[in-house]
């Protein structure tokens, strides 16, 4: 299964466009963003669980990267609340479940195999700063991990990278300039090819989740 698969092409997903698809496990669905590979996959997501769902006990060969969107994500070693950044190395693993439900924000696959340093970290949800401020969550070589809070009514200019560059809408809303202007909402997704910049005006207070994205060695299904 391909999906968006092309990374020197740049996509994006506004979030009045999802559609949630079943997973394999009972009240767990996900929007699947760009994904090469069927159940095991290179894969961007947004995942959904029900109220008192869970997923079986597996491990993440090639790691694994979440943001929590909404509710609260649960495993054997913490309770994970909304604004939750958690990297879960290649050959780590757990045991997912959620008592009030939750939505996730998941990366698979995408770790350089050298790459084994777990991260919990905590973004804020909403934003009152007077200006664009960046703050770094993680960097292994030349993967940037970051949250940017932008106050309303301002611009905020991502350099152009070498690498594809993501960006989820953690709340607020934006107009993107890239073509045409597009107005997007929260959990929005865009994915930059290499090369270009991407520049944002902020029309609400925004929390934006920034990353540029090596295309590592293991990264073929």
């Amino acid at each position: 299964m391909n999906i968006r698969a092309d990374l020197d092409k740049t996509e994006f997903v506004s979030s009045e466009d999802f559609t949630w698809h079943p997973s394999p496990l009972a009240g767990v669905e996900r929007v699947m963003l760009d994904r090469v590979g069927d159940e095991v996959a290179v894969a961007t997501s947004l995942v959904r669980y029900a109220k008192g769902a869970s997923f079986d006990p597996h491990k993440h060969a090639l790691g694994e990267e979440f943001i929590v969107l909404d509710g609260v994500f649960s495993d054997e070693h913490a309770d994970y609340p909304a604004g939750s950044y958690i990297r879960n190395p290649p050959g780590t693993g757990h045991t997912p479940h959620s008592d009030p439900g939750c939505v996730i924000f998941v990366k698979l696959r995408q770790f350089d195999d050298a790459d084994l340093t777990p991260v919990v970290a905590q973004m804020p949800l909403q934003t009152d700063v007077a200006e664009p401020r960046q703050h770094e969550l993680y960097q292994y070589n030349d993967e940037q991990v970051s949250y940017v809070e932008v106050p309303a009514g301002q611009r905020f200019a991502f350099a152009a990278s070498y690498y594809v560059r993501e960006l989820l809408i953690i709340s607020g809303e934006l107009d993107w300039q890239q073509e045409e202007t597009r107005r997007l909402g929260p959990w929005s997704w865009i994915r930059m090819a290499p090369g270009q910049p991407l520049r944002i005006n902020a029309v609400t207070p925004c929390v934006l989740f920034s990353k540029t994205r090596p295309i590592y060695r293991n990264a073929d299904v």
